[in-house]
């Protein structure tokens, strides 16, 4: 046991296995507790001392090992992995005297763990050989078997590329590993990869051939193939099943038995197993094996989906069917007239005409019926539903008032008091410090905003019980937090402002009150220079980690009873009155506010309507008390936003914008500088009152995680902070990050007026790069609406302004103003369409995308009127003015450059259609003439 203990030491990992096949089972087991102290001890050392013991520590511990158990949990730590090659082979020589059974039941029990390379499957086949039993087929495990194969294509003995038909034939296990693949949730990514588009030696082809050759059940394959399909899942997974499955060439009897399949495939696959699918019922439709009642189910789902090409597919199925068939037009024509709720003019014309050349003459209930359905179409298809079903598709057509549907004003919500007992503090600082936002996950806007919320009530929590019950406090927090990281070992270093977090201020106060942060470092952090200039996200962090470093030593002295800055409400506003009672409380005990707490506070309170609030705070007779009067009274954004000289125009001499190292055009905001943050606040907050010019360069350590406390840092300033955060959004307009766009909602909610910078902010956010995103920017659009705070004017124009400059596509435009308008606010989306519209259709060439965006605006004057196309500015009063501003109503209604003409080209393109259909909306509904 000695010499192994000594060449685990010295790291002469190739000398350990014979070391151990010498040790008898009493001694293997004196020496495991030998290496497990080893161990516990290497994870204190530098990683240079580690690494040179782990391969040894590796196989020593596994060939120690009696149970079949502990020794999978020992080969799988991943303290004791290397980058280096893996020490398999000599742990497998150090196994070489056990039981066949225990070998296997070894294998088994390290594939069920996550371990997925091709050097694990290697091994664990290596295990299962010298045990002779069957192999395991775990996902894990499969995934390092398809990565072995993948490694062996390109590393063949020759040198060459190995077929891979040829290396799954000669794979001993390839019979029962092979099938699992479709029943693992997701494919490995190396089955699905093809090195080029028209290369046969991919997966499929080799599956293929191995069904042939009998090594597969090609029946079992096609079927599992078409379970998957049928399950759905990721759009690389099911183009992989789909070519599978047209490998196979499945036959006729097996096209006929999976009926049900091709039509769930129809309604719910992606594109192109919709499309297979929809082959596969036009062939058994010609065959007479799909009845009329199985045909209309299935139209009715496809005719459905937004994708043109598998509607007009449909139809034309459907057309010859009832070419075919004129007695199906009973059933069929009414599954025809859901095209008309589509948004694509020419899909609608087509089942209008279908319908017209289909529809019997002595049927009146199904006329009916059909005209109906027919209100749905819009002003463009008048003329024809007026010829085809007379005066009752105009009843049928004709809608009550139109009412826009937003949704509620979000409500303030008061914050719960601090919690004023032992145990519920100890159980909220517990929640969070051992969450996973402690780990750095992304939050939601309403995770963000409960965030805080708990946040703010923890740290006033433990400044207050640290004053009234310290002994307590500490002692339960101490067994409440044990194994956690900062509590076992302390904070090893100050942390930085540009990576802080609400996490790591929390636990940087309860380190301070623990005693594994020195009061001294606590001293020292005070006076550290926390306001770094370089961003606003190191600057709004580098606040965040002045207050921490503050109450660190407040709850390490007890010099305060509680923290001023507490919010009133959950979006960080901190209610006028409600600070004077703070601060006249704490002129009552004679202690004085600590600067960074009060700075907050001054950046939280509500300045709005609190007149009475700051009489008040005069008649304190306080330094604080005057400056809180004053700070009321001035009543003025923490940095007053400059609006830049864009218009939709492209940028000349006189107009202010920048370009990015790359070339790349930036519309961005700049901000003046406020002197009395310069003059009165603490160094930490200081960057906040200086001018700034907004900066392009992109910052290398923000994420969605460090966010939420920014909106509570200024939320009475939201002007402000769209304007520090815009190059965020304008990154994530264009090749940023997934959820660069999160905090619009919670943006929405900060106070002060919604001005440029709100409503730029909010036009990048509809034209981002990612469906998440925009579907952020989207709830924030309906927020600002409801608040009647929306100008449509100007977020049009900013639209207009981002689109020219070619900041903000068109066509990811169309899917967010798509998106808010299936929400009910068609008015509110036609003011902002109306606004852009000019400056796309005033292109030489239509952009892409703005066929899609007509549509939408079409849509929105179908549903809410032409009185959508005038009702611009803002909606409701008190909250200042826009210039640009227009007035509800259909009076004066302005035409939309440029419609006109382009609804008037020669073609039929999706721009002409929809231009021509959005005129005739406006012309229908106003009575107007075009101009």
């Amino acid at each position: 046991m000695t010499d192994l203990l000594t060449a685990v030491r010295a790291g002469q990992h190739r000398e350990v296995p014979a070391l151990v096949l010498r040790l008898d089972r009493a001694g293997r087991r004196a020496a495991l507790a030998e290496l497990k102290e080893l161990r516990k001890e290497a994870r204190g050392w530098e990683w240079q001392r580690q690494d040179k013991i782990r391969k040894a520590l590796h196989v020593a511990g596994a060939g120690c090992h009696t149970g079949a158990a502990g020794c999978a949990t020992w080969i799988g730590g991943r303290d004791l992995r290397s980058w280096s090659r893996s020490p398999y082979p000599l742990i497998l020589v150090a196994l070489g005297d056990r039981d066949p059974a225990w070998l296997g039941d070894l294998a088994h029990r390290l594939a069920a763990k996550s371990l997925n390379s091709e050097a694990e499957y290697t091994f664990i086949s290596e295990l299962v050989r010298m045990a002779g039993c069957p192999i395991p087929t775990t996902d894990s495990l499969v995934e390092g078997w398809a990565e072995r194969i993948s490694t062996a294509r390109w590393h063949g003995r020759s040198g060459r590329r190995v077929p891979l038909v040829d290396l799954l034939r000669s794979d001993p296990h390839v019979a029962v590993l092979a099938p699992r693949l479709f029943e693992m949730r997701e494919l490995p990514s190396q089955v699905g990869w093809y090195d080029m588009p028209d290369s046969t030696d991919h997966w499929p082809a080799a599956l293929r051939v191995l069904a042939e050759e009998g090594v597969l059940d090609r029946p079992q394959l096609a079927e599992r193939c078409v379970t998957r399909l049928v399950r759905g899942g990721k759009t690389g997974d099911q183009r992989f099943f789909l070519t599978v499955l047209q490998q196979l060439n499945i036959t006729e009897d097996e096209e006929r038995a999976r009926l049900r399949d091709w039509m769930a495939m129809a309604a719910d696959g992606i594109s192109v197993v919709a499309s297979h699918a929809q082959d596969v019922l036009a062939r058994l439709d010609a065959r007479g094996e799909l009845s009329t009642g199985d045909l209309a189910e299935a139209s009715g789902s496809v005719l459905f989906r937004r994708e043109k090409k598998l509607v007009r597919g449909q139809l034309i199925l459907l057309g010859k069917v009832l070419s075919r068939d004129a007695s199906t037009a009973g059933e069929l024509l009414p599954v025809v007239a859901e095209t008309f709720g589509h948004e694509d003019v020419a899909l609608q014309e087509r089942a209008l005409k279908l319908i017209a050349r289909h529809l019997p003459a002595d049927d009146a209930p199904l006329r009916e019926e059909l005209a109906f359905a027919a209100g749905q179409l819009g002003p463009l298809h008048r003329e024809a539903v007026t010829a085809l079903f007379g005066a009752v598709g105009e009843e049928a057509s004709a809608d009550g008032p139109y009412e826009e549907l937003l949704p509620p004003v979000p409500a303030l919500s008061r914050l719960d008091p601090a919690p004023g007992g032992v145990a519920e503090l100890v159980e909220e600082v517990a929640a969070q410090l051992k969450s996973r936002s402690w780990q750095g996950s992304t939050p939601g806007a309403l995770a963000a905003a409960s965030g805080i919320s708990a946040f703010e009530r923890t740290l006033d929590g433990l400044v207050r019980v640290a004053r009234t019950d310290r002994a307590a406090l500490t002692e339960a927090l101490r067994e409440a937090l044990a194994g956690v990281w900062f509590v076992e070992h302390g904070i090893e270093r100050q942390p930085e402002p540009a990576y802080m977090t609400t996490d790591h201020a929390l636990a940087l106060v309860v380190g301070s009150l623990l005693g594994r942060v020195p009061y001294q470092d606590v001293v020292e952090g005070k006076n550290r220079w926390t306001g770094t200039g370089t961003c606003a996200h190191a600057a709004l962090n580098g606040v965040l980690l002045a207050r921490a470093w503050e109450a660190a030593g407040d709850v390490a002295t007890d010099r305060v009873p509680f923290l001023l800055a507490t919010p009133t409400w959950h979006t960080g506003s901190l209610d006028a009155a409600e600070l004077v009672e703070r601060l006249r409380t704490y002129q009552r005990l004679g202690v004085a506010p600590g600067p960074a707490d009060f700075s907050q506070a001054l950046l939280r309170v509500r300045r709005s309507g609190a007149s009475v609030a700051a009489e008040a705070a005069a008649s304190l007779s306080t330094p604080e008390g005057d400056r809180l009067a004053a700070w009321i009274r001035a009543d003025e954004p923490v940095a007053p936003v400059l609006r830049h000289g864009l218009t939709s125009d492209r940028p000349s001499a006189g107009n202010w914008w920048q370009r990015s190292a790359s070339g790349a055009r930036q519309v961005l905001l700049a901000t003046r500088e406020r002197l009395v943050i310069q003059q009165e606040f603490p160094r930490s907050f200081q960057w906040l009152g200086r001018p700034h010019v907004p900066n392009t360069r992109e910052c290398y350590h923000w994420g969605t995680d460090q966010c939420p406390h920014w909106a509570a840092t200024l939320p009475e300033d939201g002007e402000t902070l769209a304007a520090w955060l815009m190059p965020d959004l304008l990154r994530t307009a264009d090749e940023g990050p997934r959820g660069g766009a999160w905090f619009l909602p919670p943006l929405m909610e900060t106070g002060g007026e919604a001005g440029v910078a709100v409503h730029l902010a909010l036009a990048y956010g509809l034209g981002a790069r990612h469906p998440e995103d925009r579907i952020s920017a989207v709830d924030a659009l309906l927020v600002l609406a409801a608040q009647g705070r929306l100008d449509t004017v100007l977020l049009g124009r900013e639209l207009g302004v981002l689109v020219d400059h070619d900041l903000v596509k068109v066509n990811r435009l169309a899917d967010a103003a798509r998106t808010a308008a299936a929400t009910g606010a068609y008015r509110t989306v036609l003011g902002v369409l109306a606004k852009v519209l000019p400056t796309l259709l005033a292109y030489e060439k239509a952009p892409r995308g703005i066929g899609d965006l007509l549509a939408v605006a079409a849509e929105c004057a179908e549903r809410c009127g032409a009185e959508g196309i005038g009702h611009g500015g803002k909606e409701g009063v008190g909250h200042g003015g826009t210039e640009g501003m227009a007035h509800g109503g259909t009076e004066g209604i302005e035409p939309i450059p440029g419609l006109a003409a382009t609804a008037g080209r020669k073609g039929s393109s999706q721009t002409v259609r929809q231009a021509a259909r959005l005129q005739a909306a406006i012309v229908g509904h106003s009575g107007q003439g075009p101009r």
